[in-house]
């Protein structure tokens, strides 16, 4: 039971790199064809993926106490850095005047809001048939396209476009994870990512925009009867790239794996870092392919450090309400201390 465990941190982990990734690169994408289409190949599974592994966790949602549990563990640290966001904005692009607007999450922190409010859903879409509750969910995703006001308020778009996702995971059992664990597939799925990469390659004007799920019909595109079929289209081959990519996920312990546990961390905190990247000159040495290979190493470099015990000690309060990190840190240093002093007879 422990070694099931290693899929889904490492999925998480690795995941959790290609968001760092795909947010680093975005600055580039209007630069290089190729840059471009990675771009949008990181978007077609890098979120659901992310979104269908939470909702593999959600399985007891229906405990009591459950959601009051959610709610702190996601609305609080929500408002918390939508505040710190606000603020950080503010002197990072020299605004005029400060705002402050709870119901409009900035750029990554809609995640904390949609996920909280999936959890919500499951409460209605769980009594039903897993094909009825799958159907309808996909059906409200494809519909709430035309409705112009579901946007980026209270992240509503992305909750009902990204709600499928959660509740296939939900859905799932172990077993289906680990069926993916076979040679024979991960050769299969290898061949779905080159596929993808030379759709969208050879269809440079496909516009990234519907991967993120976080507008309406009429922005992205036009309200037209066809927009339907075009997201259609979209989770189709977002679907396909997350199983593609869950087969290549290792099942074994790694240097990385407890870092999985962490992910909110890196998630929560790496915004700070890439608007710096965006606002900065350092942006201006990454002008070919190749230097985007050290873009890749900072983005795990980065994943590495916002998940490891010192920086989730100190931020703990901010993301769990908690500080059983820092004292844990702190008796072990404390006791490392004491080891060093009393070997090297400093005291």
């Amino acid at each position: 039971m422990k070694q099931r465990d290693y899929f889904f941190d490492n999925a998480k982990f690795i995941l959790i790199i290609f968001v760092v990734f795909g947010h680093l690169i975005q600055s580039f994408i209007e630069d290089s064809e190729t840059i471009y289409t990675l771009y949008k190949v990181i978007y077609t599974f890098h979120m659901p993926a992310f979104i269908l592994v939470s909702g593999f966790f959600a399985k007891g949602y229906y405990k009591k106490g459950y959601i009051k549990k959610i709610a702190k563990k996601l609305i609080i640290p929500y408002l918390i850095f939508q505040a710190i966001y606000s603020v950080f904005y503010y002197f990072l692009n020299n605004q005029s005047s400060f705002a402050l607007d709870p119901l409009n999450p900035h750029w990554s922190l809609w995640f904390l809001i949609s996920l909280f409010f999936w959890h919500l859903l499951l409460l209605v879409f769980a009594k039903f048939n897993p094909t009825v509750a799958i159907s309808v969910a996909v059906m409200i995703g494809l519909a709430v396209g035309y409705v112009d006001w579901i946007s980026n308020f209270m992240s509503l778009s992305r909750t009902f476009v990204f709600f499928p996702f959660f509740l296939l995971g939900y859905l799932a059992k172990k077993e289906h994870f680990y069926a993916l664990l076979r040679p024979s597939v991960r050769l299969g799925s290898l061949l779905v990512f080159v596929t993808v990469f030379v759709l969208f390659y050879t269809n440079p004007g496909i516009n990234y925009e519907w991967l993120l799920g976080s507008k309406p019909y009429a922005v992205v595109d036009e309200a037209s009867m066809s927009s339907m079929f075009t997201r259609l289209g979209f989770y189709i081959i977002s679907f396909i790239m997350v199983v593609a990519f869950l087969t290549f996920i290792p099942n074994k312990q790694y240097f990385f794996t407890n870092l999985g546990r962490n992910t909110l961390y890196v998630y929560l905190l790496h915004g700070f870092f890439v608007r710096v990247f965006r606002e900065s000159d350092v942006q201006d040495f990454f002008n070919d392919v190749e230097s985007f290979l050290l873009l890749a190493g900072v983005s795990l470099l980065l994943a590495l450090l916002l998940s490891s015990k010192l920086v989730t000690a100190i931020t703990q309060p901010l993301i769990e309400l908690s500080t059983t990190r820092y004292k844990s840190l702190k008796i072990r240093l404390s006791a490392a201390l004491r080891f060093y002093r009393k070997k090297y007879r400093l005291e």
